[in-house]
């Protein structure tokens, strides 16, 4: 079997592998995405990746090892950052990350029989991991879901709640993080985690996923996305939800797992190799 992390495929017979531009349509605009295609013939089992905010870590060595692995990856940018038009808010995100999900579902990304609509697996990182669990909460046709460094809205907004004093804080990380989006600021952005509450907490999903696959990824030397927070709870949710399939994990490592990545590489197609 393949090595995924350090050996290339081999050129057989049938199709090599290779990598397409895609365009997506959502909320009245073109977003452009990278859909990364194994070897051979198609359908293809296809897992969406998708990125944090802004997006500095895109985890594209992720999107490459599940394609060694045999397994074609969507990458693509939500509506209002890095140059796609539109206007970035935690709501466009989460309204793109269900278009192309839907459409990954339906069969209508690439020619038909490219993609297996019927292997859908979806992995995020930081607000990407919220965008792939809020996501896919509505749509159990996915089965597989992952969340790295997730960022759990609804606990943020639950521990402002609490200490109003914390307020502050995310207006200024989130103003901090603005340079590659447009039509938003940190108060725009806080205000609207305020706003969603407790609708945009991932605990009370967990009834959503029983009978499916999930994996969570913590990150223990994190000040973004502090596993107290952010990872610990959710996992005791889901633990305590019957019939969720649930892989959990802490890497000592900060939020971008700048230095794990060969072993959160080995986690998530580990994973996506097991159930998918």
């Amino acid at each position: 079997m393949l090595d995924y992390l350090s050996q290339d495929p081999a050129i057989g017979a049938g199709p090599a592998a290779s990598t397409r531009h895609v365009e997506l349509a959502s909320g009245g605009v073109t977003l452009h995405g990278v859909l990364h295609l194994p070897e051979g013939n198609g359908p293809h089992p296809v897992v969406l990746v998708l990125h944090g905010f802004p997006g500095w870590e895109r985890n594209l060595d992720l999107a490459q090892a599940l394609r060694r692995a045999g397994y074609a990856s969507l990458v693509f940018h939500y509506r209002g950052c890095w140059g796609m038009p539109g206007t970035w808010s935690w709501g466009h995100a989460l309204e793109d990350v269900s278009t192309v999900l839907d459409l990954t579902l339906d069969g209508q990304i690439g020619e038909q029989g490219l993609l297996d609509p019927a292997r859908v697996a979806v992995l995020g990182h930081s607000a990407g991991g919220f965008l792939a669990l809020a996501a896919s909460a509505a749509r159990p046709a996915v089965r597989v879901v992952g969340s790295v460094s997730g960022f759990d809205f609804g606990a943020v907004a639950e521990a402002i709640r609490g200490d109003p004093t914390l307020r502050e804080y995310y207006v200024e990380f989130f103003d901090s993080e603005t340079g590659v989006l447009s039509g938003t600021d940190g108060e725009a952005l806080t205000r609207e985690m305020q706003d969603a509450g407790d609708d945009w907490s991932l605990r009370r999903l967990a009834p959503d996923f029983a009978g499916r696959h999930v994996l969570l990824v913590g990150t223990g030397r994190d000040d973004v996305t502090p596993f107290a927070l952010h990872h610990d709870p959710l996992v005791r949710a889901f633990q305590a939800q019957e019939g969720l399939e649930l892989s959990h994990t802490v890497f000592p490592t900060d939020h971008a797992l700048s230095d794990h990545r060969i072993a959160l590489t080995r986690r998530v197609v580990e994973f996506v190799r097991s159930y998918l």
